[in-house]
């Protein structure tokens, strides 16, 4: 009787009280929670900073602006030579990435400090992992100096959103989301072509004005 009690006290509770997501924190997979509250499809926007929220509301913009300081500095061929994944309107459905390892190639366009730091550079392949935890999907570059971790969430049939933080040069671990503005990140993940996807990072902290990460699937 006691357990039949408890199990109907759980049922009328609201969400909220068996963890609600906090801008800081997400929410937890709650393994014996009644079915309406699984976080089946988290909501980023209750997590998302309200400044990370204005930066991927206006990622485009950023976009053009990047490319055409980058153009206009000069690296246009560069521009070119990459096609389809520095085309801010080429996206194909089903954004979702298999859980596995990548080659993640960095691009960053624009410059934050024109004359100081170049509008376009090209990084090499670095080694990245797509995991899932508890049907939640995590995303982290495991090398170079600026390795985006954090995780993926649902939005719509064209992208997912990323909220992290960067981890850089030897740091053993990431930053928690929320904590630092000039280390959190937002950013959207589209696939444009098979097997191939793309993160973009718009208005990062430091250095550039949106980064776009190529992810491709090792094997």
């Amino acid at each position: 009787m006691a357990a039949l009690l408890l199990a109907a006290a759980l049922a009328a509770q609201p969400c909220a009280a068996q963890g609600e997501a906090t801008p800081a924190q997400p929410a937890p997979f709650v393994r014996d929670a009644p079915p309406a509250c699984l976080p089946a499809r988290p909501n980023w926007r209750r997590i998302a900073t309200e400044a990370d929220r204005r930066r991927l509301r206006d990622w485009r913009d950023a976009w053009v602006e990047a490319l055409a300081q980058a153009r206009g500095e000069g690296h246009e061929a560069a521009i070119a030579a990459e096609g389809a994944l520095l085309d801010p309107d080429l996206a194909v459905d089903d954004p979702a990435l298999p859980p596995g390892d990548y080659l993640c190639r960095t691009i960053k366009l624009g410059s934050r400090e024109p004359g100081l730091v170049p509008s376009f550079s090209a990084e090499a392949a670095a080694p990245c992992r797509v995991g899932a935890i508890d049907a939640r999907m995590t995303f982290a570059r495991l090398g170079g100096g600026q390795r985006p971790i954090g995780r993926l969430y649902p939005d719509n049939e064209l992208r997912l959103v990323f909220l992290g933080t960067l981890q850089l040069t030897d740091e053993a671990r990431a930053y928690q989301y929320g904590v630092d503005r000039d280390r959190d990140l937002i950013g959207l993940v589209q696939r444009i072509g098979e097997r191939r996807w793309r993160l973009v990072l718009p208005r990062p902290a430091h250095e550039s004005l949106l980064d776009v990460i190529e992810l491709t699937p090792r094997r």
